[in-house]
Parts: C-alpha cells; structure tokens; sequence
C-alpha cells in the first residue's frame, strides 16, 4: 500500500471512530387498553378456563398441606377473595378475568398497569425510579422492576406476600418474571403476549409457568371497580371459628 493511500486509510478509520453513535431503538408503546385475546378452536375443542387451582402444580408437601386446608376452609360456602372485592395477587393478575380489561400507561421510567377488575393496580419501575432495598414492602401484587431485552419487556417481581387463596398459591418467597412482547393475531389484531415463569422453593418442586394473550382496544376504557380487603379478611376469620368450634 502507498504511503498516500495508507494516510487516506488512516483519515477514513479515524473518521468512523469519531462518529456519533446510531441513537438506540425505542421500545415498543404498550400505552392502551387491552382485554382478552381468544385463540381460534378447532370445532368441538373444550373451551379453557381459568377459575379455582391451576392444574398439575409441582407443590411440595407443605404447599399441598396449606392448599389443601384453606379449600377445605372454603369449600361449605364456596367463598373467594374475588367475592369480597378482592383482587387475585401474582401471578394469578397476568391471567385477568371473566374478560374484564386492563389499561397500560407507559412511561420510561414507569409502566402502570389498571385492571378494571377490583380496581387493581400495579406499578413497574425502572433504573433511577425504583424504590430502595429496604423500603419495597410485601404485598399480593409484589413489587415489580422492569428492563427491555430489545422489544422485549422483562418484569421481575418480588416482596410478595403468601398466599394460599390463589389460582397459583406461593409462599412470600416466589419470584415472577415476565416477558412481555407484541404479536399480531389471526385477523390483524395488536396482541401483547405475556409469558410468565414463577419459581418458590418452599412451595414448588420446579418453575411454574403460564401465558396470557391480550388484544388492544382502539380508544378503549376501563371502568370502576370499588374493592376492599378488610371484609375478606373478617370472613375468613369467621370460617375459621366456625371449624373450630365443630367436633
């Protein structure tokens, strides 16, 4: 190579290195309201369902023991958190129910997530918006972070409370983590895809798994919801004596 060329070289390498970098892709907007997205059936296929435990959970003993009694607790009158305007908790939320919406507001810093379904709310934070370690306190919905992986929403959820009460029961222990993408559906429609895995070593041999698909709704709303936990608490409570008490 001549000496010209190898300074012509020099100058286009040097060129390329002190170019400002290509701005990052922002991630897809979530930012609507979504409810149920049904999958095409086959003629005479069972329609699904998502009420009471979910089926062929890994449970260890002491989480069979536990389920076990509060549905034995349950079971005369038939009563659940949802009677008493209380909402499902992790990750039993991700699934909705009985086709009630769920609205998304998305900022980079948050992402809000209503569900017009016992009014519940859940809040994702990211980087600088999160909370400290030690104020995340304990609750049904937990406490979520979330990052993108590409187009990829990945949510991490964790300082859950126990619960026995739910489709997929887990101890204070559990970790959910979410990845939420975008997909079109059969006739065209937006849907947002939610694949979920949970992992409880005090209630779970292996990782439990799900998924729940929604469809965006042009311009939709959500209604309200009043909800409250204190009367559930107080049923349980009686439930409880009223076992007691028989022989």
């Amino acid at each position: 190579m001549s000496a010209r060329r190898r300074i012509v070289f020099a100058a286009l390498l040097a060129a390329f290195s002190s170019a400002a970098p290509l701005p990052a892709q922002a991630p897809p907007d979530l930012t609507g309201v979504w409810t149920d997205y049904v999958e095409p059936r086959p003629p005479n296929a069972p329609a699904g369902g998502q009420g009471g435990l979910a089926p062929n959970l890994p449970f260890t003993d002491e989480a069979r023991r536990k389920s076990d009694a509060y549905r034995k607790l349950v079971s005369a009158t038939g009563d659940t958190p949802g009677g008493f305007c209380l909402g499902p908790g992790m990750p039993s939320i991700i699934l909705g129910g009985a086709t009630y919406p769920m609205e998304i507001v998305q900022r980079p810093e948050q992402i809000t997530i209503l569900y017009e379904l016992h009014n519940d709310v859940r809040r994702i934070y990211f980087g600088a918006r999160n909370a400290p370690e030690a104020d995340r306190l304990p609750f049904r919905n937990g406490y979520s972070t979330g990052r993108w992986e590409g187009d990829t929403l990945v949510v991490e959820t964790t300082h859950l409370v126990e619960q026995v009460d739910a489709r997929y029961p887990h101890s204070a222990q559990a970790r959910v983590v979410e990845r939420y993408s975008l997909t079109t559906g059969a006739k065209g429609e937006r849907v947002l895809v939610i694949d979920f895995t949970m992992t409880d070593p005090l209630f779970y041999t292996k990782p439990v798994t799900g998924q729940k698909k929604w469809m965006a709704v042009p311009n939709g709303h959500i209604l309200p919801y009043d909800c409250a936990e204190e009367g559930w608490r107080r049923r349980l409570e009686e439930l409880e004596k009223g076992a007691a008490a028989r022989p």
